[in-house]
C-alpha cells in the first residue's frame, strides 16, 4: 500500500510540469492572437484584427452598448473606426492571462489608442476578454470594453 502511495505521488509530482507547460503554451499563443490584433490595427485592418474572435453568431462584445455576433461586431469596429486616421495607434498593456481549465482564459488588460483630435482624439480604457481554444488557434468569444 505504500509503494501505491509513492508511486501515485511521483505520478502526480511528474505531470505538474507538464500542465505548467500547457499552461504556458496556452498563455503564449493567446498573447500573440493580442499581438497580432494590435499589428492589424496598427496597419488599419480590421478585417485582419477580426481573426483574433470567433466567426460565430454568439461571438460577443460588450462596450456602450451589446453586440452579438461576429458580422455585427465587424461592423461596429468599421462603423466606429472608418479608416485609419479613426483607427489610430492602439497599444495594449496590463495583460493577464488566466486560465480557466484548458480550453478557455480570461485575458484582463488595458487599452491606449493614440489619434488626432480630428479623427477622436485619444481613447484609453480596461478590457476583460474570453478565449476559446478552437481547431483554428485561440479566439474570442466575449470581449467586455470600457472606455475611461
Amino acid at each position: 500500500m505504500r509503494n501505491l502511495k509513492t508511486g501515485l505521488v511521483i505520478v502526480c509530482l511528474a505531470m505538474m510540469p507538464v500542465r505548467l507547460m500547457a499552461a504556458r503554451t496556452a498563455e503564449t499563443a493567446i498573447r500573440q492572437v493580442l499581438a497580432a490584433q494590435e499589428a492589424a490595427w496598427n496597419r488599419g485592418d480590421v478585417e485582419e484584427f477580426m481573426h483574433g474572435y470567433e466567426d460565430s453568431p454568439e461571438t460577443t462584445f460588450i462596450g456602450k452598448s451589446v453586440e452579438h455576433g461576429y458580422a455585427q461586431i465587424l461592423a461596429r469596429y468599421k462603423r466606429v473606426y472608418a479608416g485609419k486616421a479613426a483607427m489610430g495607434t492602439l497599444e495594449f498593456s496590463d495583460l493577464s492571462v488566466r486560465m480557466l481549465g484548458g480550453d478557455h482564459a480570461v485575458v484582463t488588460g488595458r487599452f491606449h489608442l493614440d489619434r488626432d483630435a480630428a479623427a477622436g482624439g485619444e481613447a484609453k480604457g480596461v478590457f476583460s476578454l474570453v478565449f476559446e481554444r478552437e481547431d483554428a488557434g485561440w479566439k474570442i468569444i466575449l470581449d467586455h470594453t470600457t472606455s475611461s
